[in-house]
């Protein structure tokens, strides 16, 4: 588990100094921007052609940086739970930080028409889940703390009832939220997470572009104090995090 400061990003402030070593201050800093800077944290989760069958040829590479090897960063100035109200999947509106006050949330950006990335994250944390379960390493009643919540990044394509169907089939409890796009991509970039709007290309295929962190909120503080790169976080990794993370502890 890596410690990195994010308060490097403030517009104006000075860079801190360390007694580390000039390259590995520079790592350290590049690593902070990816998490935190927008524009620099978007991968290409994928193009398809509007629906989720045969995506075999229709997969885009993903940017992967080069200090993004670690599967968690815990951050000592954490990010704010955004301030989001959307429709969550039975059509309702949902009031992010009412709703996941005083719970462990871990929140991601993503769309259901990804073939790679999105998918996978979510297996993951589901599969985590399940083991934490199978080897007792927590009670029931503490991981129904857990808020998962999936925001979508394609909200014109993802309805309450498409999100929930695609929920569902990864588990059941996962919080899935649609709505206006802008509103979506402005609490992204509380959270250091660009996404962009899904363009058509001119082979018929749509291209989406977005971050893929996944970020835990402190069931304690309500900040979002550990940071996952969701496409390289195994689910061995999350089961390892979240009885810490549930309690509001440090990984």
């Amino acid at each position: 588990m890596r410690k990195l400061s994010n308060h490097t990003l403030t517009p104006g402030s000075k860079t801190p100094r360390t007694t580390a070593s000039r390259t590995a201050t520079s790592r350290a800093l590049a690593a902070a921007a990816l998490l935190a800077a927008a524009g620099l944290t978007l991968s290409a989760c994928g193009s398809d052609s509007g629906d989720k069958g045969d995506t075999a040829d229709k997969v885009a590479d993903v940017s992967v940086e080069p200090e993004s090897k670690q599967a968690a960063t815990v951050l000592d100035r954490p990010f704010k739970k955004p301030d989001l109200v959307l429709t969550d999947t039975h059509g309702k509106k949902y009031d992010l930080r009412e709703r996941t006050k005083g719970k462990p949330v871990l929140l991601y950006y993503g769309y259901t028409n990804c073939p790679d990335v999105c998918p996978l994250t979510m297996s993951n944390i589901a599969v985590a889940k399940k083991d934490l379960l199978r080897k007792k390493a927590v009670s029931k009643a503490e991981l129904d703390q857990l808020q998962v919540v999936f925001v979508t990044t394609d909200p014109e394509r993802d309805t309450p009832k498409e999100l929930g169907k695609w929920l569902k089939a990864q588990d059941p409890e996962f919080i899935g939220l649609t709505g206006d796009f802008s509103t979506i991509q402005a609490s992204a970039r509380t959270v250091g997470i660009s996404i962009e709007p899904s363009k058509k290309l001119k082979n018929g295929k749509i291209e989406s572009m977005h971050g893929t962190q996944v970020v835990a909120f402190s069931p304690k503080t309500e900040a979002g104090y550990v940071v996952y790169n969701g496409q390289d976080t195994r689910a061995e990794e999350y089961a390892q995090d979240l009885p810490q993370l549930i309690k509001g502890q440090k990984p």
